[in-house]
């Protein structure tokens, strides 16, 4: 009698802590897009002050602290992506402050880059324009009820502007072909999904 109640209470146990765990799971999203926020203020407030409160690190830790924390924050947006997608964890917080996050990591690193004269300030004005153009369109395209697949063509320009501004933040040789990559997809999908928009 004894066993079986022990039994049960472990049984009972397991369950818990497994509801608690998929509650927590269900906020996990919520949290890695408020974590990509931070790390975006954090990372535009080193890239501004190098030479100030930063002063005690050289240029190459600079660097490689700067990219690793953009790409990490980036790695942010596939995780909640996919557990929100995996798990049902959806929600309205989500739906809105996840492409905004997403829009304040570009924007941080961008100012940032400009600020160290990495590049030039046309480049992130071109992307950051294209990127509101194409929320505005996708904001009437959803109140038309206009069905636009996605495609790959997405995908491919969120890789390329990771990988652009990362190296522009580890100040690589040679990401200035990285970025007019970056520049030339994020138009090319741009031009593509507003010609969608306007014959769907």
């Amino acid at each position: 009698m004894c066993g079986a109640w022990l039994f049960g209470a472990r049984v009972f146990e397991f369950f818990t802590s497994l509801f608690e765990s998929m509650k927590v799971l269900k906020l996990l999203p919520n949290f890695l897009t408020i974590l990509r926020i931070v790390l975006s203020l954090f990372l535009l407030f080193l890239l501004l002050n190098t030479r100030t409160y930063f002063s005690f690190l050289t240029p190459f830790h600079i660097n490689m602290i700067s990219s690793l924390v953009f790409l990490f924050a980036a790695l942010t947006d596939l995780l909640d992506g996919y557990i929100a997608r995996s798990y049902k964890a959806k929600s309205r917080f989500g739906e809105i402050f996840d492409p905004l996050a997403d829009k304040i990591l570009i924007l941080s690193a961008f100012l940032g880059l400009v600020y160290l004269d990495r590049v030039n300030a046309w480049i992130p004005f071109v992307i950051l324009g294209r990127e509101f153009f194409i929320s505005g369109l996708r904001v009437l395209a959803a109140n038309e009820k206009k069905d636009i697949p996605v495609n790959a063509l997405g995908k491919y320009k969120t890789v390329s502007q990771v990988v652009a501004i990362g190296a522009l933040l580890a100040n690589l040789t040679y990401s200035y072909v990285l970025v007019a990559i970056a520049v030339f997809l994020t138009l090319y999908s741009g031009i593509d999904y507003t010609i969608k928009y306007y014959k769907s």
